[in-house]
């Protein structure tokens, strides 16, 4: 009896818990549309963007991006978690938003159930930075990930003469890029052909800013773990990075480990850190991807949407790649 009373408590408790998420996302999406409400008369939309926690500055310029077009649109945006732990997103049908942002992260079949239960009430959903595959796919904003590949091909092989040796460090900073490595790594061997001397190797760092770190001076001294064997960072000429943060680091430890010159690094993004250096010559060159227009876009895709009913299916927001000719 005693375990059944238990069961029960622990359910009441559970009950509580989301009965209360509930009211504090509800609160938070009130609060938005006083504030904009106050400063600035009646508004057209309320809609949410749904993000990794992970605040870097990518994240960040979606964000700009998204404020900057609803501004334009007269509409409020709100910045959610779409940590399936916090529950966000499974609470967004209760919340009377006129659309949703949503960068999906985890697995494709997770993140089909829940766009699919935004479908399902009719709220406009547009997906970016990770495409999800579907019968009836939702708008995507952001790149197609084998061209992200493709020109990261290129960009190792203008940096090198001979053979090109390449190993990938993907992030969990990133999820959009992890999610399609395939795709990327695809894109990489598509573009070096013949020159890739060995089948591109990848490693991952976690959401800590120095775990970049840590992977080089474990690859360089130790070697690092990949399957059954173990990869010396010996075995590489290129390494690229896919976070800004991680560029970043790596720049630092090659600085530390005495290293500049001898492996070429492309990273990723234009923080000015990524392009100092750059200018300095510590890096090779960097992937940039416009995260502004990725919010931008996403936004005037929705305010579509909720007015005429249609949008573009994709909108591919475009890659450059930053050295020090083109530096500014």
């Amino acid at each position: 009896m005693k375990p059944m009373k238990n069961l029960l408590r622990a359910g009441i408790a559970c009950f509580g818990l989301l009965a209360l998420l509930s009211f504090l996302v509800s609160l938070s999406v009130a609060h938005s549309l006083y504030i904009q409400q106050a400063s600035g008369g009646s508004l057209n939309y309320h809609f949410a963007l749904y993000l990794p926690d992970n605040r870097n500055s990518f994240f960040t310029g979606i964000i700009a991006g998204a404020e900057q077009a609803a501004a334009e649109f007269n509409a409020a945006i709100s910045v959610h978690s779409i940590d399936p732990a916090k529950n966000e997103l499974e609470m967004a049908l209760y919340t009377g938003i006129d659309g949703a942002v949503v960068c999906p992260y985890l697995d494709d079949n997770t993140a089909r159930r829940q766009l699919d239960r935004l479908s399902a009430v009719q709220i406009p959903t547009v997906i970016i930075n990770h495409n999800v595959p579907n019968d009836q796919p939702w708008p995507f904003i952001g790149n197609n990930n084998f061209d992200v590949g493709r020109r990261l091909g290129l960009a190792a092989g203008g940096v090198n003469e001979g053979p090109v040796r390449l190993a990938v460090v993907y992030s969990d900073k990133s999820p959009g890029i992890y999610g399609e490595r395939e795709l990327v790594e695809m894109g990489i061997t598509a573009a070096l052909g013949s020159r890739l001397a060995a089948p591109v190797a990848g490693f991952k760092t976690n959401l800590n800013p120095l775990d970049a770190e840590a992977l080089l001076f474990r690859l360089f001294r130790s070697g690092a773990n990949e399957g059954n064997g173990v990869i010396d960072g010996a075995d590489f000429n290129t390494i690229i990075f896919t976070d800004p943060n991680d560029t970043i680091a790596a720049a630092q430890t090659l600085i530390d480990l005495n290293m500049v010159g001898r492996v070429q690094v492309i990273g990723f993004g234009r923080d000015s850190g990524v392009l100092e250096n750059i200018r300095k010559g510590i890096i090779a060159c960097s992937l940039a991807i416009n995260p502004e227009r990725i919010g931008y876009e996403a936004v005037r895709s929705l305010a579509a949407l909720r007015k005429t009913g249609y949008t573009s299916t994709s909108i591919d927001t475009g890659i450059e790649i930053v050295d020090r000719e083109n530096l500014r």
